[in-house]
């Protein structure tokens, strides 16, 4: 081949500094304080109801969010009880919550709900929280939370926004279709590295089907290929990604999901560095340097690479600076046919397109 190639693959290393411990909370069917009536510890309550907690509340005066979602929570109950909060309250709650206007009140419960065993978040008052609940995107069972460490809730909320719109709805169904099959594959006598099989083809399998539910087809035909009985061998796609010279943020979210879903990117000089920070850490990363560009032959290499990978059954995208190269769509796209009635996908995405 008339072009050099360079391999770089991302490698995990050391974590750095973290300012703050993300953990997810298991409150299904425990029990939850809040101390104080207050819109904020409405939000609150209904954070902790559709965690599945039973929240009780005490406070003096409740405002008419914090009933309204009393008497319709989103999933355990909450109770309301207008007195204030006393110590004996705590005992055998699983998270604490206050909201108080004025810090020797936050310190007060901080310390009462330390000395009962309770983690305790103190709403606006960062000194007093054991923890903190940031931006959550909920594509339940898969949940993302977002954090600052307090420095900038507003751009947490804008993250969460941009994730909001990155990762497609449906993501929720194959979330839960996972949760459902888990038990059956497990009893399903599949080995170790049949059952790792199934879960790497079901990712993928989810990655291209954002825009359908998950059936019981889609789990018989995954089992069947773990089990080595599938009638075709599975064949990868091509995907041809213009980026031009555009900003990373001005890709378009089917760019981005090619590039998560690739297991080998080629990428020219031109392709600006951010780009490639949307991929998989784990995507081989190939570095195609032409010369010229578009001289003869070359494209025809590229075409080559690409099919020769996705015939393995490689998810291949192909950053391109410029105009990608149209053989991909003709000759070597009857190429692939010609060789196999399961011939890989090609598709082309321009980043400037309607998503």
């Amino acid at each position: 081949m008339n072009f050099s190639r360079i391999t770089c693959e991302a490698r995990p290393g050391c974590i750095g500094p973290l300012a703050t411990l993300p953990v997810f909370l298991v409150l299904d069917g425990k029990r939850a304080v809040i101390a104080g009536g207050s819109a904020a510890a409405a939000w609150k309550a209904e954070l902790l109801s559709a965690a599945g907690a039973r929240v009780d509340v005490f406070a003096g005066k409740i405002s008419a969010e914090l009933r309204a979602v009393a008497a319709d929570p989103p999933g355990g109950t909450i109770a309301v009880h207008e007195r204030a909060w006393a110590a004996d309250d705590l005992n055998g709650a699983a998270a604490a919550v206050g909201a108080f206007e004025e810090d020797v009140d936050a310190a007060a419960f901080a310390q009462a709900a330390r000395a009962a065993a309770v983690p305790v978040n103190v709403i606006d008052r960062p000194a007093f929280c054991d923890f903190t609940f940031g931006a959550i995107v909920n594509r339940s069972p898969l949940v993302i939370g977002i954090s600052t460490d307090g420095a900038a809730p507003v751009f947490a909320q804008a993250i969460r926004a941009k994730l909001e719109a990155l990762l497609p709805r449906l993501f929720a169904a194959w979330a839960a279709a996972a949760q459902s099959w888990r038990a059956a594959v497990k009893a399903s006598g599949l080995s170790y590295a049949a059952r790792r099989k199934f879960w790497q083809h079901f990712t993928a399998h989810a990655m291209r089907h954002t825009d359908g539910e998950p059936s019981q087809a889609d789990f018989d035909g995954l089992l069947a290929e773990a089990k080595g009985q599938g009638a075709v061998a599975e064949y990868g796609s091509v995907t041809v990604v213009e980026v031009g010279l555009r900003d990373a943020d001005l890709l378009t979210l089917r760019a981005v999901r090619a590039l998560q879903l690739a297991d080998v990117i080629l990428f020219d000089e031109r392709v600006s560095h951010d780009v490639l920070d949307f991929a998989r850490r784990e995507a081989h990363k190939l570095l195609v340097t032409r010369g010229g560009f578009r001289r003869s032959g070359e494209a025809d290499d590229v075409d080559a690479l690409m099919i020769g990978l996705a015939k393995k059954g490689k998810h291949v995208a192909w950053l391109t600076g410029g105009e990608p190269s149209g053989s991909l769509h003709g000759k070597a796209a009857e190429e692939t046919a010609a060789n196999s009635a399961a011939a890989p996908a090609a598709s082309a995405v321009r980043s400037g397109a309607a998503a």
